[in-house]
């Protein structure tokens, strides 16, 4: 399956080979691996992105490619160690398992990727994600450890809020891309979310696609949605132009 995705995902993107490269950093001792794609032409800002339950593979790539292509420095954030790519459904549970037991070091690992990107690319950032990659760019939101971030966006990303957790007062402004059709994080966690954002007095905006399930971003699976897909990254494009 994940062949077909890579093929019909880079059918999409102008035929030029990638420009970006593959960029080892470290993060208490140990090596993780992320990808850099400069901004074609005058840099607008930076975008982070975390990737999904996989871990860093084409899909992030070529993500940071048509945000580069778009004049964006993209840097796509390692959160599993260089070389861990997890393919079973098991491994990559553990994998995220780690991390949202040890939130701690799911936040230390995204500010290293940060670190690392803003090395080569303007401070001001944009962070994104998508599916666990967007519920890492909420609990990077709710530390308001990050500096110079000017947004948080997630594509069908979970929502939940941890026990204990908030969103500190002058949260920059979240974006979230969900599916209306999502059965794994439903319209409640929506709702609950909107609440929550509302009582922190965070800005934020909801785009909710009809018919959408989780995961629907991802080309050749049976849950794309080529409307919500399309729809959503034109809200996040808006969303990047109001904000960096």
């Amino acid at each position: 399956m994940k062949h077909l995705f890579y093929a019909l995902l880079a059918a999409l993107l102008p035929t030029t080979a990638n420009a970006g490269e593959a960029v080892t950093y470290s993060s208490n001792g140990a090596e993780y691996e992320g990808y850099r794609a400069s901004a074609s032409g005058q840099s607008k800002g930076l975008v982070l992105i975390i990737h999904d339950w996989d871990g860093l593979t084409e899909y992030e790539v070529n993500r940071a490619e048509m945000l580069a292509k778009k004049g964006y420095d993209a840097f796509a954030v390692d959160l599993y160690g260089k070389g861990n790519r997890p393919v079973e459904t098991g491994a990559k549970k553990a994998e995220t398992g780690k991390l949202y037991n040890d939130r701690d070091k799911m936040r230390s690992l995204i500010l290293a990727g940060l670190t690392e990107a803003r090395k080569k690319a303007k401070s001001k950032a944009v962070v994104m994600g998508y599916c666990f990659g967007g519920a890492a760019v909420l609990e990077l939101a709710r530390s308001g450890k990050a500096t110079n971030i000017v947004g948080y966006s997630t594509f069908h990303g979970g929502l939940s809020t941890p026990e204990g957790q908030s969103y500190p007062a002058g949260t920059p402004p979240i974006l979230v891309a969900h599916g209306g059709a999502d059965t794994s994080i439903t319209m409640d966690h929506v709702a609950a979310l909107s609440k929550e954002l509302e009582a922190a007095g965070v800005m934020y905006e909801m785009q909710v696609y009809s018919g959408a399930p989780h995961a629907f971003t991802v080309i050749g699976s049976s849950r794309y949605r080529k409307v919500a897909d399309e729809q959503s990254w034109d809200a996040f494009n808006d969303f990047l132009e109001s904000n960096l």
